[in-house]
């Protein structure tokens, strides 16, 4: 589904990132880890074509990003608060999404349903604007609106951050049910070893803008992700 060659981004003669290769199946959770600098929003800057790659490039469904806009309408993303718009209510907002994704109302509504305990009766019926949410509210928004209109990737940046434990059990549950149900992958960012260790099929470390491990999770995945993080992390792979 996806496939990066040669990538590099290169600011004022520092390159924040660099990876050679990687391919990344259909079906799959896949979870990118790394200390704050590691270049993980910069990666999904490129995948979603934020911006511009110093060599190489990024491949969704075969389409390269920077070059089609072919690829966007089987690919969403909630990188952060300014994907939402804020003098809109939760439900405005998402009446907007599933026009642009052509999501009946009724399909809407059963689609809303899924969200249900994750909402906690905190995001529909308020009739409050996004913006006077609290970060874990919008996240919320953010999160299911990412999956409206049955999109074949969700890339979502820190999507535990901010959400209290019980959500956050819940959002386990949410991105297992559109993968397993669904068929969606997704790439999925954050510093939560725990959850990233017991929601994903495969994880990827990056360090200093390197690729340094590509891994299947298992049964000890957590312990070598603390086991690698304890300690002074090196560049190679």
């Amino acid at each position: 589904m996806i496939t990066v060659s040669n990538l590099s981004k290169t600011y004022s003669g520092t390159t924040v990132l660099s990876i050679d290769q990687i391919d990344l199946q259909a079906g799959e959770i896949i979870g990118l880890v790394g200390n704050n600098g590691a270049g993980k929003t910069t990666f999904f800057s490129l995948l979603l074509d934020l911006i511009k790659p110093s060599t190489g490039y990024i491949e969704n469904q075969g389409v390269q990003v920077n070059q089609s806009e072919a690829w966007k309408s089987d690919t969403a993303a909630f990188i952060d608060e300014n994907f939402l718009i804020g003098y809109l209510t939760a439900e405005e907002y998402f009446t907007f999404i599933r026009g642009l994704r052509g999501v009946s109302a009724p399909d809407m509504e059963a689609f809303l349903e899924v969200f249900k305990s994750f909402f906690n009766e905190e995001i529909l019926g308020n009739k409050k604007y996004i913006r006077d949410y609290s970060k874990g509210n919008q996240k919320k928004i953010g999160i299911a609106a990412a999956f409206i209109g049955h999109p074949k990737l969700v890339i979502l940046d820190e999507p535990f951050a901010n959400l209290d434990p019980r959500a956050q059990m819940q959002l386990q549950k949410l991105l297992k049910h559109f993968n397993s149900e669904e068929g969606v992958s997704l790439l999925v960012s954050s510093h939560d070893l725990l959850h990233v260790s017991e929601v994903c099929q495969r994880i990827l470390i990056l360090n200093k803008g390197n690729l340094v491990k590509d891994a299947r999770t298992s049964e000890i995945t957590l312990d070598q992700l603390r086991s690698y993080f304890s300690e002074e992390p090196t560049e190679e792979a």
